[in-house]
């Protein structure tokens, strides 16, 4: 155990071996560090005896929990930010847990998939109970919180629909939704980008266009990325692109929402590698991901909530707003209460969000 301390609370880092990713599919590491806040309450003489909420922390893709503990120039980092809000009295003493669930395609959706790994498993029946084992936690759903940006908050979505006997209330920050919008509209440039991955190598001239013979399956183009990704040293000269990050993305979300363990890869495409088009068989089983799609399904688990918060910026550039306010509206038609809120910003720096959630999520959870 490693501990940190500072002038509010302080910060524990313990490492946990997981069964449950012992052996995933990607051969990503089963012993993994688990980095826990403690605020300056919990030192204290006179709450010895006293238990506290405890919140996840679901980082967004290519992110890691760990990762919102550094420094920041001009801004905070997370502990900084509890600690002010709690110094504050904007929201009572809590724990906050930093997950690592980093994968090799660049990060996770908190869900399980035999190309990645039972990553829900992993958080709901291991990370948990052994948080709670080692810190005086509320132990129980009723004191129990996550929250996200992007994937993270996809992630809370789903754990708390899923599961509300192991998470009492959930923040989801411009979490992905509406696929046809947030993926549907990055598919093309990501096909055109692995096309530099096709053999043979094209040609100028006419050409003779046939669809893939097996609708869904990779050519080896998709394989040959994932080795290019994969060889790219960590402080190399030539970091990855933009296009490659996209890329890894949408691989690593046809991975999680249809995954295959007798496709090449582990997991079936949404579209023909050729020519672009939508299988929409494939498709489906995307949609069937959605948060959108799964309201009306869960609606007996989400009623059991104690809070739902949701926002997410009208500027977003992977258009996520539209997919919050839908799933908003679902919520709403379903009688579900929760708070929606939007503001002016894109996907990107919007962490002075957490000001709010995180005070609503602790009263909700106290």
């Amino acid at each position: 155990m490693a501990t940190t301390s500072h002038s509010g609370g302080r910060v524990v880092t313990l490492s946990h071996e997981s069964d449950v990713l012992r052996g995933n599919p990607l051969g990503d590491p089963f012993e993994r560090l688990v980095t826990v806040y403690l605020p300056a309450a919990y030192d204290q003489p006179r709450n010895s005896k006293r238990r506290f909420t405890v919140l996840y922390d679901l980082a967004g893709f290519t992110s890691s929990g760990p990762a919102h503990l550094n420094w920041r120039n001009f801004d905070e980092n997370l502990v900084q930010k509890l600690d002010r809000l709690i110094a504050d009295k904007v929201m009572p003493p809590v724990l906050a847990v930093f997950p690592d669930c980093f994968t090799r395609l660049g990060g996770n959706q908190y869900i399980n998939s035999t190309a990645i790994g039972r990553y829900a498993d992993y958080l709901n029946d291991e990370l948990v109970p052994f948080v709670d084992q080692e810190f005086r936690t509320g132990g129980s759903a009723q004191h129990r919180g996550c929250f996200g940006k992007s994937s993270g908050g996809f992630g809370a979505m789903r754990l708390g629909m899923s599961r509300p006997d192991i998470w009492g209330a959930i923040a989801n920050h411009a979490g992905d939704a509406h696929f046809d919008f947030v993926y549907g509209a990055e598919w093309p440039r990501v096909l055109t980008h692995l096309q530099n991955f096709r053999l043979p190598v094209l040609k100028p001239g006419r050409q003779q266009i046939k669809p893939q013979t097996k609708l869904g399956s990779d050519d080896g183009r998709v394989k040959r990325f994932l080795n290019y990704v994969a060889s790219c040293h960590p402080n190399g000269e030539k970091p990855l692109s933009g296009a490659d990050i996209m890329t890894l993305m949408l691989l690593a979300m046809a991975a999680t929402y249809d995954p295959n363990p007798d496709a090449p890869n582990g997991f079936n495409l949404p579209y023909d590698l050729t020519t672009g088009q939508r299988i929409e068989k494939r498709w489906r089983q995307w949609l069937s991901h959605d948060p959108v799609n799964l309201v009306r399904k869960n609606k007996a688990r989400l009623a059991k909530l104690r809070g739902i918060y949701i926002d997410c910026g009208w500027r977003d550039q992977f258009h996520i707003h539209y997919g919050s306010r839908q799933l908003s509206l679902e919520l709403q038609e379903a009688g579900i209460k929760h708070r929606y809120e939007e503001f002016s910003g894109t996907h990107s720096g919007i962490d002075h969000r957490l000001d709010i959630s995180l005070p609503f999520l602790a009263k909700a959870l106290a």
